[in-house]
């Protein structure tokens, strides 16, 4: 919007007023998505019962959501409830960006409540698109219609968050390829033993929204990783649990309190999915401090968890585990070569005891996003990058791969992609994942069989 000249009357710079009003236009053209408008309607109750507008209205004001005009026609109705339904009367005919800005002024004028509400909503609609965050990719992320003050630039803070870059569009549907009979008869004796049903239990905690001192930012794309991975690990025929901005003291009790389910000792696996902001060994809380990953696996031992031993125990992680953005390197002339050989070792003076004994930790594999030290990147409509190779492959895959290979195609993806934020030194960034084993046998998910 043009700036008047000092001294000037608002009245005199046309040009400026007709600007304005063909972003007004602009505005009601492109409209808000239809997921957005309908985790509008499903709260509409709520919150014109809870709103509070006075300071809420200023920031929606500040973001050029509504204007000083629309502010008081809201503040002539009579009424709280009554201005609270002007308001979401308004909402879905101002941009593509409205639904944010207003979760975003949830935020700040201490409405956190009224924002997880509508994000848990949006999560759970078919093709959830999140929120767009300002933080993060604004050029990229916005709708074409939508032109973004060119002043607000990229922010992209590297210590403990990760950075959401690239072009690409929303998450897509997932269907698992089943395995068929033939394969599981002959794979089944050689691999871990998964015939329960369920399969096992998962567990998918992800922080998203955060009020600890340590002003982490709002993970948005955040909801499309973990709607992901509970549609992706139902698919794969386990009972899922879903916890959502957990405080480090709630994901410690909770963890523990999972880790203690009697159903794990009929169930032959177990999954746990933790997405966070994080640092080297570590996640976040939604208060901002860090549970130790070292002390979530003890949680899972053969001391700890004895329902477990002997059973497959998978871990996926996804969160920073350092402030270092890999820039990447040019590829050097000459063929791509993937030096693998295949080496294998085997003890055979392995005394019998009269009772078999364990180590402490075994049987499990732990997927990273990102290596150690480094970043993990995350796109606002299309999640992580991680989870988003993670499930394609699982998809895909766990009809005829056992994990560990497909742990090594997931890297592979994540190798191939490359950040796009053209003008920013992260343009052409890149991730790096990685993944932990003390697994004993081959895992095979063996999906669909035996089938029901």
């Amino acid at each position: 919007m043009a700036t008047p000249i000092a001294g000037s009357r608002p009245a005199l710079p046309v040009k400026g007023l007709m600007t304005a009003d063909r972003r007004r236009r602009a505005l009601e053209v492109c409209g808000m998505h239809p997921d957005h408008q309908e985790a509008l309607k499903k709260n509409r109750v709520m919150l014109a019962k809870q709103l509070l507008l006075s300071e809420l209205l200023e920031h929606l004001l500040e973001k050029d959501i509504i204007t000083l005009e629309m502010r008081e026609h809201i503040q002539a109705k009579v009424g709280s409830f009554s201005q609270n339904v002007e308001l979401l009367n308004l909402l879905p005919k101002r941009g593509p960006q409205a639904f944010d800005a207003f979760c975003a002024a949830l935020r700040e004028t201490k409405q956190g409540h009224l924002e997880d509400l509508l994000l848990s909503t949006l999560s759970g609609l078919q093709h959830v698109l999140p929120p767009l965050s300002h933080d993060y990719d604004l050029s990229l992320s916005l709708p074409v219609c939508e032109s973004y003050p060119p002043h607000k630039k990229l922010r992209l803070s590297v210590e403990t968050v990760e950075h959401s870059l690239d072009n690409r569009d929303g998450p897509h549907c997932l269907q698992v390829k089943p395995c068929t009979p033939e394969f599981y008869q002959m794979h089944y004796q050689l691999a871990y033993r998964l015939q329960s049903r369920p399969r096992g239990l998962a567990l998918v905690l992800s922080n998203v929204h955060f009020t600890g001192e340590k002003d982490l930012d709002f993970r948005s794309g955040g909801d499309v990783d973990h709607s992901s991975l509970v549609t992706l690990f139902k698919l794969l025929g386990y009972k899922v649990h879903l916890l959502l901005n957990q405080t480090t003291q709630d994901m410690q009790e909770k963890l523990q309190s999972f880790a203690q389910l009697p159903a794990h000792r009929v169930t032959d696996s177990c999954i746990v999915a933790l997405l966070s902001h994080g640092v080297e060994g570590g996640v976040y809380g939604v208060d901002g401090k860090v549970l130790q990953l070292q002390e979530v696996f003890r949680l899972f031992d053969n001391a700890n968890c004895p329902s477990l031993q002997n059973k497959p125990k998978m871990f996926f992680i996804q969160a920073c585990r350092g402030d270092e953005t890999d820039r990447g390197v040019d590829q050097q002339d000459g063929k791509d070569r993937c030096p693998s050989p295949e080496r294998e070792a085997s003890d055979t003076g392995t005394q019998e005891l009269l009772k078999t004994r364990l180590p402490t930790r075994s049987d499990m594999i732990c997927g990273y996003a990102c290596l150690r030290g480094t970043a993990a990147m995350r796109n606002t409509k299309r999640g992580s990058w991680y989870v988003e190779a993670l499930t394609q492959v699982f998809c895909e895959r766990a009809c005829d791969m056992h994990v560990a290979d497909m742990l090594v195609e997931v890297n592979r993806l994540i190798k191939e992609r490359e950040g796009y934020a053209p003008g920013t030194e992260f343009h052409r960034c890149k991730e790096m994942s990685e993944y932990c084993s003390t697994l004993c046998q081959h895992l095979y998910l063996f999906p669909g069989h035996p089938p029901t």
